[in-house]
């Protein structure tokens, strides 16, 4: 083959890689991104395109929509299932509270991991509460960026694990579709729409464009109540979204974007999960205590962007945010054996009050719970206001010294958020039928009335420096924040605090020839205590070194991404799930090792068929083990009970996943097969539970999905598909209170339109 051939084939695999699933872009009716001519300023982005995966220092994905959309999935722990070396805990099923994990990182309520939507934090409040009680919802972007590797220079505040960037629906480009709309049916009287319109204008001295989005799902749940209570376990949720965007023409480049997104959430989850022998024989139901159960939010997000290049050489960025969250999660949180309790000093029940993950493994007490005995439950307002505002900025310029090209990355972002806590217990007698009286109503912030607050100034220095076929990419990072806590409860005094801490390292890529090159790098990453914690608790930064090596292949069909990995961990914060008093804990050291490999082949690349059939292998092979335990926290810690060689809680050793499409014109099929191997609840590493019900093991799960599309027009497509094809179940998680149980067969059928 001679190099200009093979130099096209590979480039025709850049284009491949970026459909690793069955679906052919002809066949994705979805409107293309936003207005893409080298005319348009565009604006930051984490990997930027499954292109520039090839370019990067540092193991990363880029999932486009149609990846998704078409199999169905709306849980964002479906659509990493196939990305190798992250690891997803699954909560309530459906992905509304995902525990993501990157490499070994701490993955309960996806602390550890920076999440953003369109480049902005999106976390409730990402230095003094990052906890994800808000997760953007996966099935309205129109893609997910993920980076492993070399995440730690421009992306924090938590850089132990690595990044997720959210990239929500674009503007429809110039002449392109202007309508799209897709609304789906399924199990548990399950109902999913998102519809938008939009469209770019071209003006005298530029372009205006603009796009509302209306986006929402709902179920009844699949979870019944023991004895029959008629109430739905499911959730609800709306999102609407207006985002514009304005182009000056002229000398100089400019642009102006603006985004306002709203979500409105409910749910009937909780935190009570199931007995051992209940989640193995009953894995659908619920007990009676936890029918108060009710989760509420509202989020607001928006930002103001600002883009400009003075010349080819220089570009910046500059962007205003401010997002707001409201919940109040009111839930189930102990249970006593005694009616008409006495009544401690928070509003809790004072006469054996009992944990529920301690009440799972008492016979009397879970009886209780069940609605079978009389008793008394305590049932917590989680009530919390959050705010998030910041400034963010970053510069590149390119410039050359001799033979060696540089691409010189600065930024810095001040940034302030808050938590404001003001909880309280309602007390109910049980009275042993599957009713519930009313004992004693709380009163507002009685259990909790605490302020957290951060203040943070963060600066990144990166230079990607080109000689030949080799790019290396030195950087530094470093993070100021000022933290201040007020406990009303206490002494009402606010306590003051401020640390700063550096991160960075060096990544590389050699490219061998067109179709083959190697990765790496070695960066300190950390993570931050919150300002509760860090004060009052004594919680010190997690530290982390990471060391990454990799290979890429494209060619003929062929595409291979593999790396190995080792992250050393330093006073590896453990993190607070429900526990009460929402403080974290230093739980020692760590040392994580992992080996990732993606492949994907298409035997019909680039030989003319009339059917396309694409197929992946993705493998995660992790050993995860403590090196010392718990430094501080109590024994309802998963960490608690730890010893220098356990396995560090929900991270498997192995995880695969593999699929296989048959995709035409008109016409497609997928079959995919997730598999993730049995891991232990707590770093006590017992296979049964001991004294808590969230000790215990772990399922292996293989689990497989079939979905399929029909094209009837060129505007309209049908979309169908089973998930847990099979119906395999088993124990998914045991946080927050005891056992519970993945998803059974469900189904799902629509149409998708785009005129």
């Amino acid at each position: 083959m001679t190099k200009r051939w093979e130099l096209a084939v590979c480039a025709g695999m850049v284009v491949l890689a970026g459909n690793v699933g069955a679906q052919d872009a002809l066949n994705s009716l979805e409107p293309e991104g936003s207005l893409a001519s080298l005319e348009t300023l565009q604006g930051l982005t984490v990997v930027g395109s499954t292109e520039e995966v090839w370019n990067l220092a540092g193991s990363a994905a880029y999932i486009e929509s149609s990846e998704f959309r078409d199999r169905g999935y709306t849980d964002i722990a479906k659509i990493l299932a196939r990305v190798p070396g992250v690891y997803v805990r699954q909560e309530d099923g459906y992905g509304n509270f995902p525990n993501i994990s990157l490499r070994g990182g701490d993955g309960t309520r996806t602390e550890k991991v920076t999440v953003m939507e369109d480049g902005i934090l999106t976390a409730p409040a990402p230095y003094s509460a990052p906890a994800a009680y808000y997760f953007p919802k996966s099935s309205r972007m129109s893609a997910i960026e993920v980076l492993k590797g070399s995440s730690q220079v421009r992306y924090g505040p938590q850089t132990t694990g690595g990044v997720l960037n959210l990239i929500s629906t674009e503007v429809p480009e110039l002449g392109g579709a202007n309508f799209y709309t897709r609304t789906t049916a399924g199990s548990d009287n399950t109902l999913f729409t998102q519809t938008y319109y939009g469209d770019t204008i071209e003006l005298e001295n530029g372009r205006f464009g603009y796009l509302l989005e209306l986006h929402g799902q709902q179920s009844d749940g699949f979870r019944e109540y023991l004895g029959g209570l008629n109430k739905d376990s499911g959730f609800r949720y709306y999102e609407p979204m207006l985002k514009m965007f304005w182009e000056l023409d002229g000398p100089v480049k400019q642009r102006f974007e603006f985004k306002l997104g709203y979500t409105d959430f409910e749910s009937d989850e909780g935190y009570l999960g199931l007995t051992e022998s209940d989640a193995r024989n009953l894995p659908n139901t619920r007990y009676s205590a936890s029918q108060f159960d009710k989760m509420e939010s509202e989020q607001t997000r928006t930002y103001f962007k600002y883009i400009i290049e003075p010349s080819d050489e220089l570009s910046v960025e500059s962007a205003l945010y401010w997002n707001v969250f409201e919940r109040n999660w009111y839930k189930l949180d102990h249970v006593s054996a005694t009616q008409s309790p006495a009544i401690d000093g928070r509003g809790r029940i004072g006469t054996g009050r009992t944990s529920l993950n301690a009440a799972l493994l008492n016979p009397a007490l879970t009886d209780v719970l069940k609605g079978l005995a009389p008793g008394s439950i305590g049932v917590k307002a989680n009530a919390r206001y959050y705010n998030a505002f910041g400034w963010q900025n970053q510069a590149t310029y390119l410039f050359e010294t001799g033979n060696v090209a540089h691409e010189l990355v600065g930024g810095f972002r001040l940034h302030y958020d808050r938590v404001f806590r003001e909880q309280w217990v309602d007390v109910l007698n049980a009275n042993g039928n599957g009713t519930y009286s009313n004992f004693r109503n709380g009163i507002l912030g009685e259990e909790s009335n605490r302020l957290e607050e951060a203040a943070a100034a963060s600066f990144y220095l990166e230079d990607v420096i080109k000689i030949g076929a080799w790019t290396f990419r030195p950087g530094v990072r470093y993070e100021h924040v000022a933290y201040d806590s007020t406990n009303f409860n206490g002494t009402g005094i606010r306590t003051s605090d401020d640390l700063g801490v550096w991160g960075g390292g060096l990544g590389f890529n050699y490219e061998f020839d067109d179709c083959n090159a190697m990765y790496g790098g070695i960066y300190r990453g950390y993570s931050l205590p919150g300002p509760d914690s860090y004060i009052n608790g004594g919680v010190d930064i997690e530290e982390s070194i990471g060391y990454e090596l990799g290979w890429r292949y494209r060619n003929s069909g062929l595409i291979v991404d593999t790396a190995a990995f080792f992250t050393d961990f330093e006073n590896l914060i453990g993190v607070d799930a429900g526990l009460g008093n929402g403080v974290n804990a230093n739980a020692g050291a760590a040392e994580v090792w992992g080996l990732e490999t993606a492949i994907n082949y298409d035997p019909t690349f680039d030989r003319g068929y009339s059917f396309q059939l694409p197929m992946y292998v993705s493998a995660t092979w992790t050993s995860a083990e403590l090196e010392s335990g718990l430094v501080a926290g109590g024994a309802d810690n998963i960490y608690a009970g730890g010893q220098p060689g356990a396995n560090i809680p929900y991270i498997p050793e192995w995880k695969l996943a593999a699929g296989i499409g048959y995709t035409t014109e008109t016409w497609g099929v997928n079959l995919d097969g997730y598999f993730t191997s049995s891991t232990y609840g707590t770093a006590l590493n017992s296979p049964v539970p001991v004294t808590t019900a969230r000790q215990g093991k772990i399922d292996a799960l293989l689990i497989f999905d079939l979905s399929a599309h029909y094209n009837v027009n060129e505007q309209v497509k049908l979309i169908g598909g089973l998930h847990n094809l099979f119906d395999e179940r088993g124990i998914t998680t045991r946080l927050p209170e005891g056992p519970r149980t993945n998803l059974p067969r469900t189904w799902f059928a629509g149409v998708e339109a785009a005129f």
